[in-house]
């Protein structure tokens, strides 16, 4: 494998809109571009072709699962793993900074760090405790894998230390409102599940995804629910200056920071009230 070489793996379903420009980020970073589809109906492979990435196709369960699943079967020859999102892109100042570490990087060094900025509808979104948020996006192949849950899988490394790039990985939301909410219903239904740990495995609560992590096991989740949406709503909007972010982040931040957090409450409460109803039954029946 070549030591400085990156393959970069994409998870894909109907991603004609994103993908273009995603690739276009990875050009002259990546010497390999993996597509790993689930089924797309649009020009989502053809666009991968064209720009010379190679397309496999597997049936999607979770995040997670695709993404080891890739991890063991891409033919790669490169040294580097690079997780990235079509609706993610490299920006200019991160790929040189990526190019900087791994010119320089010890054989300890397993993992990147890289800072992630999140666009919603076009405005960059630089407060409420959103930015920079640190992800282990970048890998040594055959060192890390996709921590198996359902919601927020970070990757693990086995063995090694990490080390930070500068620059942002660009998440630009969403590709409309509508779009947005369909699939944060979806999200929410997943999350249920990490709470009600239907995944088996405990979470990685390492580095700052897992800090925030042990916030919320610790602290948000033993608040009452629906209360705990609209205190975690006012903590970022009001208390780390959410509101700086203009209209589009009084959007975002209601969305994603009341809305969204209150859904999953309200599923919460909707399979707990159905699991309760079914001991009763069952319990009746037994007698």
């Amino acid at each position: 494998m070549n030591s400085q070489q990156i393959a970069a793996i994409v998870l894909t379903k109907d991603e004609e809109g994103d993908l273009p420009a995603c690739l276009d980020s990875l050009h002259g970073l990546a010497s390999e571009v993996f597509i790993i589809d689930s089924g797309s109906t649009d020009r989502t492979a053809a666009i991968a072709a064209c720009y010379g990435a190679q397309v496999l196709s597997h049936g999607f369960f979770n995040y997670a699962s695709q993404f080891n699943w890739a991890l063991e079967t891409i033919p790669a020859t490169a040294e580097w793993i690079l997780r990235i999102d079509a609706d993610e892109r490299v920006s200019l100042e991160l790929a040189d900074s990526i190019r900087r570490v791994l010119s320089t990087a010890g054989a300890e060094v397993t993992g990147i760090l890289v800072p992630r900025l999140t666009v919603f509808l076009g405005r960059r979104i630089r407060h409420g405790d959103t930015y920079p948020v640190w992800l282990l996006r970048l890998f040594r192949h055959g060192v890390g894998r996709c921590e198996e849950t359902w919601m927020d899988e970070h990757i693990i490394l086995d063995q090694g230390k990490t080390v930070k790039a500068q620059g942002d990985l660009i998440h630009e939301i969403p590709k409309s409102l509508s779009e947005w909410i369909r699939k944060h219903d979806w999200y929410a239904e997943r999350e249920c599940k990490d709470i009600l740990g239907e995944s088996g495995r405990p979470p990685d609560l390492t580095g700052q995804p897992g800090a925030r992590r042990i916030l919320k096991q610790g602290l948000y989740l033993r608040l009452p629910l629906f209360v705990r949406a609209f205190l975690y709503w006012f903590y970022r909007y009001f208390l780390k200056l959410g509101l700086l972010d203009g209209k589009e982040g009084l959007i975002y931040h209601f969305l994603q920071g009341f809305w969204y957090r209150f859904l999953v409450d309200a599923k919460l409460h909707e399979l707990k009230k159905a699991i309760s109803v079914e001991k009763s039954t069952t319990k009746a029946q037994s007698q």
